[in-house]
């Protein structure tokens, strides 16, 4: 096994916002804390345990135990809910939609590199405590974004009728997907592994949170990881000062608008606030919360409150009152002692856009950190790449791009139209000058030169660079299909494939392996060659 770290950058598949994050550009750093590094966390250390008190952690330390009450966990997972009653025990927290079989591959990836920070902060804090958090994102309502996965380039897929949180949906229509799924794996010890978790998680459990928390306990109890469902009465109390406040000033809207304005001069936005926050929360629905002419209204129902009768419902019933994507992070803020927030580029987008809410409602701001991203070869596809003289970082460049580039290294022609062109803008520009002494109709004139003229060199590098593929027909197949094997629709297979496809080849191993090597702080993309 060898692994390779190359420059988040270096693989085309990250945003400008982040790439500027991770170099901590300047433009970037007033959206953003403490920086993902050990300085940072020493200081976001002293920021939470100021403001975190003992009756939340006593709350937190309930809850959890509630929602274990069912399941069997290991001692290190039991000993993190425990330590959380302690003054000196944080969290790191990752979140991720309730996928069906956990959806796609970096699902691993964020679990484990949430593991693995908590531990390397336990070697540099050893007075402190660290406690991994799977945050379960139980109340979504996307149920097309989380009904399926992807094996072997087939989708598996699940239909159901129900609407409102997805956490709360009947696992009862999954006995059929489990028949289509198990029908691809085989007999193999892994496959029985796999339809084991599969039927032991959706068959035996009631609901799609509770089925999911069996499944992230299976693959990932060991190694303490604690999963915690806002879906819960208690927790929610908890943040019911701050869902009053929302719906009496409107804070979030007033900041993270604000906080956009000066965002998007250099960034492009990633979601932008309502006036509202909140969604209500019944049995079968999600809707959100409006605001207008003086009443609160539920949105698609026939649900109003007056001001008096909405903060009276917010105590009586504060499982109802479901953040949006904008509060869901405070939320988990609140009623955690949590330092980071580990997540894809896309999160830390939109929490990039928090800051001053935060500070708005006197709430520390974590650490962001991008979660690992890997990218996993075969010993097989590594010959491949050799034999192509194709290296780790050409290997994600854009297809057109890498088959352009392979196709004229090989073709032995020795002309390099870029060098031309340039060569040609400084020839125009000598006559630029002396046109700028004439009069205008001559400098546009010889504008237009310039432009004809590099546009027929162009097209003369496209007719070469077509002829040319056309030629090697052989190389250009042979690059096109390994790229599209190793990145599935152009895309990070992370994205597109489920883990199940190499736990069915190497077994647990594939799980160690990942936790070996995934050093969240490192800050790089990791290629793994099994």
């Amino acid at each position: 096994m060898k692994v390779t770290n190359i420059p988040f950058s270096k693989t085309g598949f990250f945003s400008k916002t982040m790439i500027n994050y991770l170099e901590k550009n300047k433009a970037i750093q007033p959206f953003y804390n403490n920086y993902p590094e050990i300085t940072g966390f020493k200081n976001q250390i002293a920021e939470k345990q100021k403001s975190f008190s003992l009756q939340s952690r006593l709350v937190l330390v309930d809850a959890l135990k509630h929602q274990y009450k069912s399941f069997k966990i290991s001692e290190k997972t039991k000993q993190n809910i425990e330590s959380l009653n302690k003054e000196n025990t944080f969290t790191v927290t990752t979140g991720h939609q309730l996928n069906l079989f956990t959806g796609p591959l970096y699902f691993l990836y964020k679990i484990l590199s949430t593991i693995n920070l908590c531990e390397e902060l336990s070697e540099k804090f050893p007075e402190q405590n660290f406690v991994p958090i799977y945050w379960m994102a139980t109340e979504d309502h996307d149920f097309e974004e989380i009904n399926y996965f992807n094996f072997d380039g087939k989708k598996v897929q699940w239909n159901s009728n129900e609407s409102g949180a997805v956490g709360r949906f009947s696992t009862d229509s999954l006995a059929d997907v489990f028949e289509v799924f198990a029908n691809h794996l085989g007999n193999s010890k892994n496959a029985k592994f796999l339809k084991n978790l599969f039927s032991e998680g959706y068959l035996k459990h009631q609901n799609l949170a509770a089925a999911t928390r069996y499944i992230a306990n299976e693959l990932f109890s060991e190694y303490g990881l604690v999963i915690l469902d806002g879906d819960d009465t208690p927790l929610k109390q908890l943040f019911n000062p701050f869902v009053k406040e929302e719906l009496e000033n409107k804070t979030s809207f007033k900041e993270v608008s604000k906080t956009n304005l000066a965002l998007e001069k250099n960034y492009k936005i990633q979601v932008n606030p309502r006036e509202i926050n909140l969604f209500y929360l019944g049995n079968d629905f999600r809707e959100r919360i409006i605001f207008k002419d003086g009443i609160y209204k539920v949105n698609n129902t026939e649900i109003i409150f007056s001001k008096k009768e909405i903060l009276k419902e917010i105590d009586d019933n504060p499982k109802a009152f479901s953040p949006n994507v904008i509060m869901r992070p405070l939320y988990q803020e609140v009623i955690l002692p949590n330092l980071c927030y580990l997540g894809g580029g896309g999160e830390m987008a939109y929490w990039l856009e928090l800051k001053a809410y935060f500070k708005a409602v006197n709430i520390p701001f974590p650490i962001l950190l991008l979660r690992n991203s890997v990218q996993i070869l075969s010993e097989k596809q590594v010959h491949k790449l050799e034999k192509l003289n194709i290296s780790l970082e050409e290997l994600f460049l854009n297809q057109h791009t890498l088959l352009s580039k392979k196709v004229i290294e090989n073709s032995g022609i020795q002309v390099d139209f870029d060098k031309k062109i340039q060569f040609l803008e400084n020839q125009f520009s000598e006559l630029k000058e002396v046109a700028k002494k004439t009069d205008v109709s001559f400098v546009n004139a010889v504008n237009a030169q310039e432009r004809k003229q590099i546009k027929g060199l162009e097209y003369l590098q496209k007719r070469l660079l077509k002829a040319e593929k056309k030629r090697q027909k052989d190389l250009v197949d042979r690059i096109t299909q390994l790229q599209n094997e190793i990145l599935p629709n152009q895309s990070l297979e992370e994205r597109q494939r489920n883990f199940s496809e190499y736990y069915l080849e190497y077994g647990n191993n594939f799980i160690e392996v990942l936790k070996d090597n995934l050093k969240p702080l490192q800050l790089e993309f990791t290629v793994l060659e099994l």
